[in-house]
Order: structure tokens, then sequence, then C-alpha cells
């Protein structure tokens, strides 16, 4: 597929990253700093303005995708538009807009056929629903929800007092709708058999039906009635999305935002929400706020390098959850390798959605774990799937994949060896990025 990113940014170098080997890739931007570093992948890169009518002119011929992802929500909403009405056919080319703004938008994704914008992505309420799914968990990392619901992932650290620490993964004895899909050892990623022992520090990701998961986070020491003290740093459109989420949710909720005006803002908006105005790597202020009683704190400021350190101050200070949020994609690694629970970023949802409409039919969703180092991948078979119709045991699968969960006729199941997947089938794959091309192959 040809495809045109506008903006060479963040997310428009990792989108572009992403595609170019199997894609043709057009990057436009106006940074000559960020054309420059997107000119060091095999792409070809425009210097000047995504929005610009003779620029799209040029560069959209046999374009099947455009992806704008500038820093200006209106230069990316006018760049879909005008795309739609420079080629000659507007149906063959898919457009997809970044989009920050709560005025365009009021969901992490939204569809905008009618004004030329297929898919509208919103990373900043993304990354809020991401966190409010995790602070749900309070023993959780991470969670996400496939299947409209009916199918649950969660991520746990296990503590190194904790009696599951030697066992073998046969001796959990889970619950018949839940499967550990994958361990998470230093660098290594194991997809587990029954044989394999957990170890102190391991991260386990496991995916079930949700009603059944209240058996794996009573593993983990959740503790059912307990209202958790939740902290967040930072009062922009990712703290405030969050705090609104969460904000008539069982929790005891705090803000600290530095800028006064944008305080006095969030307090007359949320009015049971605690605003505090002040900074938060100040010590003395974290500690009469009994920081050291919080449940969960959040570091959502503009700035990694900041949202790094008030974690870590926070971790320091006895909190025992710390989760932060990382623009930079290669910080996210980097962060929790240093301490952080759960590093965090935005970017990664509008790269999700670029992708699955680059794989093809039949991807319902795509979410990455353990700073890209596998997926979950959510397919709906049709009857050209190559794994429909024959039992899991006898499909060719590569031995970085596993078949997670399935749902037919709306019930969830764990699939085992002599299971037939049927048309219509959602299945839950996790998958390391060496087996992807392979495991498409099957749903195709």
């Amino acid at each position: 597929m040809k495809i045109v990113i506008i903006g060479a940014g963040e997310v428009g170098y990792h989108i572009a990253k992403a595609l170019y080997q199997t894609n043709d890739v057009v990057v436009v931007d106006q940074n000559e700093e960020a054309c420059a570093r997107a000119d060091e992948l095999d792409v070809h890169v425009i210097h000047g303005n995504g929005a610009n009518v003779s620029i799209l002119h040029e560069t959209l011929e046999n374009a099947g995708l455009l992806v704008a992802v500038t820093g200006s929500d209106e230069v990316n909403i006018v760049a879909c538009m005008a795309s739609k009405l420079t080629v000659s056919d507007s149906t063959k080319l898919k457009t997809v807009a970044r989009v920050s703004n709560p005025d365009y938008i009021d969901k992490p994704v939204a569809k905008r056929p009618k004004i030329g914008i297929d898919i509208m992505v919103c990373p900043e309420l993304t990354l809020a629903s991401e966190v409010a799914e995790i602070l749900a968990i309070p023993s959780a990392i991470d969670a996400e929800l496939f299947a409209d619901g009916k199918v649950e992932m969660m991520e746990f650290v296990v503590p190194s007092d904790h009696n599951i620490v030697g066992k073998q993964m046969q001796d959990l004895h889970l619950a018949n709708c839940c499967i550990v899909s994958a361990l998470f050892r230093d660098t290594e990623v194991i997809i587990p058999h029954g044989e394999d022992v957990i170890e102190s520090n391991d991260h386990i990701v496991v995916i079930g039906k949700p009603a059944a998961m209240k058996e794996v986070r009573d593993l983990f020491g959740e503790k059912a009635g307990k209202r958790s003290k939740v902290m967040i740093i930072g009062g922009g459109v990712v703290g405030f999305y969050l705090a609104k989420m969460v904000a008539k949710s069982e929790f005891d909720l705090k803000i600290i935002e530095s800028d006064k005006e944008r305080s006095l803002e969030i307090a007359e908006e949320l009015p049971d929400v605690l605003v505090l105005n002040g900074d938060g790597t100040d010590i003395n202020l974290l500690k009469e706020e009994d920081i050291s009683e919080m449940d969960v704190v959040i570091s959502v400021t503009n700035s990694d390098e900041k949202n790094l350190l008030c974690a870590l101050l926070a971790k320091q200070l006895g909190v025992k959850k710390v989760i932060a949020r990382s623009d930079r994609s290669d910080y996210v690694s980097l962060f929790e390798m240093v301490g952080v629970d759960s590093a965090v970023s935005p970017r990664q949802a509008t790269v999700n959605e670029v992708l699955k409409m680059t794989f093809g039919q039949g991807i319902e969703s795509i979410t990455t774990i353990e700073g890209e180092k596998a997926e979950i991948i959510e397919y709906t078979t049709s009857k050209k799937s190559k794994i429909v119709g024959k039992p899991l045991k006898n499909v060719k699968f590569p031995a970085g994949a596993i078949v997670s969960m399935v749902v037919h006729n709306g019930n969830t199941i764990v699939p085992r060896g002599e299971y037939v997947i049927q048309e219509g089938d959602r299945v839950v794959v996790f998958s390391l990025q060496s087996a992807n091309a392979e495991v498409e192959k099957l749903f195709k």
C-alpha cells in the first residue's frame, strides 16, 4: 500500500518506521530536523506543509491511506478533508487524523466520514482510558478489554514474597475461562507451559472472561471493597480526562497542578476532587499530602523528565504503585527499568489504529504490551481464513504466538487442541512481533 504520513514528529516517525518495510511510505513535514530523521528510513520525504493542496495532489496518486499526525488538530483535519477532495475516487483513500481538542472529539476513537475523516484518534483520551482501566484493578500494571468487553487482559508483577514464586504454571489452578498467555522476564518473552517455574518480578499476562478474572485478582492480593487513594500529578488534557473518568468511582482522588488558573478550572469542573496548586516534585508538599498513604500515583504532565522524577519520588516516599506518562516511546522501557511500575504512551493509540488499517480485513484491535515486545491482536474470522474448520492442533501456528481466547456466538472460550474455530469467531491472539506476519496469513 502507498501511505502518506503528514507530520514526522514522534508519532509520524514511528508509524513510518512500523510500515516502511512492507509499504510505499511518503512523509511530509515542515520541520527540517524531523525530515532529516525520517530520511534515515527508506521512505520518500517531502519538506513542506501537509495541508497544502498542491503537495497533496503530488503525493496522493495511487495512495490507499493518509495519516495526519502533526501537532495541530486543525492541520490534521484540513489535510484529511482536502485529501478526499483531491483524489478522483475518495472511496479508495482512507484517512486518519490525530486530534486532541475535546471540542472535536469526546471518545478515544471516532469515525467522521461525513467530513472526510475515516478514523479520528484522540491519543490523550485513549491514554486516560488505559490508565483508568489499570486503576480499576489495583494489583495490575496493565489492563485491556477485547471483543466488546467479553475478553479481558491483565498484566501483573510477581512480588518477591508472593507464595506463587517457585511454583510451576500448572500449580496456579486458574479458572477454566482464564489462561496465562505470556511471562516477561527481564528481556526474555516466554509463552509458558505447565512445567515453567514462576520467578520473582516476572510479569504475568493473563487473558480470560471478565467474570472469571476475580480469582486472578484475588491471587495477586486485591482487597474487595477497599477505597483506593489515588494522586494525579498534572492537570492537563490527560490528567483532566483521567480525573473525570474516575472521579465518581471508588477512589479518594487528589490532583496536583502547577498552574493556578488551570487548578481553579479543574476544581470548578470537578467539585468532588481535591485540587492542589503546586509542584509534583515538591517533597514537602508530597509529605504534607501523605503521599506514602497513596495506593497509586500517576504523573501525566507534558514533560517526560518531570513525570519520571515525580514517579520515582513517589516510589521513594513509599507509594505502592506509580504510573508515568512518556511521550517518547524509547523512554517507556527505560522508565520501567529504573523503577516505574507502568509507563504509558499516548503515541501508541494512533500507531495501533494505523496498523489495524494496514493489516487488512479481519483485525478488530491491536494492543502492544511491554514496550512493543509483543502484541495482542483480535481477529474476526471469515470463511476464507485458513484457521477456520480444522482443530487447532492441526494448524501450523508459529512458535511465537498462541490463540488465547475465542468468542463464539457470544460465549467466551479458552480453546484447546481439539477446538475448531468457525467463521465469524472473534479470536484473541498473543503474538511476538516476529510471528505477526505468519499469524496474519492464517486469518486472511
